[in-house]
């Protein structure tokens, strides 16, 4: 089973945070669930620059790394993930999706309401007890 390194970047604007909707996927367990966004982490990439880079790319934002949170292991049925997990701040709540169909801005007490990708779910159940 092929296995994948991934980041993602748990942003917060004031009291809420970035939750992002997949598009169409040749995955149909993934597709149109929401997730933190992020991406794979390129070799010899560090997963901190991996973390800005795909921001950068997917959402044309500027974030700051704040701190790591816990990484996730989940198994897929066509691969495995390693999701390794940044809680990041950002100036401006302002972004334009490029790989998404959709955001919300959701306080830790909203989370839960969305659809979330599997290996997305624990770190919800982190946010949710975090005091920020």
């Amino acid at each position: 089973m092929k296995t994948i390194a991934a980041v993602s970047a748990i942003i917060y604007h004031g009291k809420k945070f970035l939750c992002v909707q997949k598009g169409a996927n040749k995955y149909d367990y993934i597709a149109y669930k929401y997730e933190f966004p992020g991406g794979k982490v390129e070799e010899g990439e560090t997963h901190e620059a991996a973390v800005i880079r795909e921001i950068k790319e997917e959402l044309q934002m500027d974030v700051t790394i704040v701190s790591q949170l816990t990484s996730v292991t989940h198994h897929y049925p066509d691969f495995l993930l390693v999701l390794h997990n940044f809680l990041c701040s950002c100036r401006s709540a302002e972004l334009v999706l490029t790989e998404h169909i959709d955001f919300k801005w959701l306080s830790k007490t909203e989370l839960r309401s969305l659809d979330w990708a599997a290996s997305d779910v624990p770190i919800v159940e982190e946010l949710v007890g975090l005091k920020l």
